[in-house]
């Protein structure tokens, strides 16, 4: 510990709205938070931030634009593409935990990956599940998973950042669990798409029930455990991704489904979509590993104007008939 009694130390990295929810679950959760800004000044007078503007931060946060140089936990809540570089600034030891979902554009790599190959000497994993920051913040029931490669380091951070609201399980196969992050938001923006362009209800149950089955093949592939497809940041996280009118990733595939141009849905945004950069990552990163991935696929080129939506469902509808 680095302090405080027995009250641990947690730095939350990133104060957008996931980052938020974070640093005010870790305070619930009984830890002296330090949460970092770009912008301090998006803290208000009454302790109100600028992505979650109906939620007060209580006193024993505290919101400044200087990295932690001594902390109990780091929780890393920056976008994906962000994450190399905050990442590499970082000079205190503690546990790195991702709490970002996706995979770094240029290098194809997952959180984890970026974060070992930075800070090969500290130990990390990765915190996901089906969550809406919104709830979250307001401390609204949810659960999510912890998960390192030691479980018991998992259990312990588990249990230190837990409450009767919010139960993080801890897992050993951060792997499988950073592919259900990163994929769940590729198969939300098809879900999305299929709602905004009509096809319906049976439509979309069936991209969720195929894009868990491509989850579990590449899960496999990256050397998970396909079980953790079944999973809270699996089968979880997709169905609330797929379904939630709050899922940036779904909401972005209902609007290119009404027919919205790529380029207007992101230029009338503030927050970051992952899926958008995640899915020609993950589709170039399942080709290169032999994983069929036909949903992920169809979004990619979708995304980077190499097909339109009706070709889109057109590759997929005529795809040959197998065995499930």
């Amino acid at each position: 510990m680095t302090g405080g009694g027995d009250r641990p130390h947690v730095a939350v990295i990133g104060a957008g709205a996931w980052g938020t929810a974070l640093a005010l679950q870790a305070a619930r959760a009984g830890a002296r938070v330090r949460l970092w800004a770009r912008d301090p000044g998006s803290l208000d007078s009454h302790r109100r931030m600028a992505r979650l503007p109906g939620v007060v931060l209580p006193d024993d946060i505290t919101v400044d634009a200087l990295l932690p140089d001594a902390a109990d936990l780091v929780l890393l809540a920056v976008p994906m593409q962000h994450l190399r570089d905050i990442a590499g600034r970082l000079t205190v030891r503690a546990p790195l935990i991702a709490c970002c979902k996706g995979l770094e554009r240029a290098s194809l790599m997952l959180p984890g990956e970026v974060l070992r190959e930075l800070h090969p000497e500290h130990p990390h994993g990765v915190l996901s599940g089906p969550n809406f920051a919104g709830e979250v913040a307001r401390g609204l029931p949810a659960a999510a998973v912890l998960a390192c490669h030691d479980q018991a380091l998992a259990t312990a951070l588990a249990r230190m950042l837990s409450t009767a609201a919010f139960r993080l399980y801890a897992g050993d196969d951060p792997v499988g669990v950073e592919a259900g992050a990163a994929a769940k938001n590729v198969i939300a923006i098809a879900a999305g798409a299929a709602m905004g362009s009509g096809a319906g209800e049976n439509a979309r149950a069936a991209l969720i029930t195929r894009g868990i089955a491509e989850l579990g093949r590449l899960i496999t592939a990256l050397g998970g455990r396909r079980e953790t497809a079944a999973g809270l940041s699996g089968i979880g996280d997709l169905v609330l991704t797929c379904t939630g009118p709050g899922s940036r990733n779904y909401s972005l595939g209902v609007q290119l489904g009404q027919g919205t141009p790529l380029r207007d849905i992101l230029g009338a945004r503030s927050t970051v979509t992952e899926g958008v950069e995640t899915a020609p990552a993950l589709a170039e990163r399942a080709a290169r590993l032999g994983v069929r991935v036909p949903i992920i696929e169809a979004v990619a080129a979708l995304l980077t104007g190499r097909i339109d939506l009706a070709e889109a469902r057109d590759r997929l509808l005529s795809r040959p008939i197998g065995s499930e």
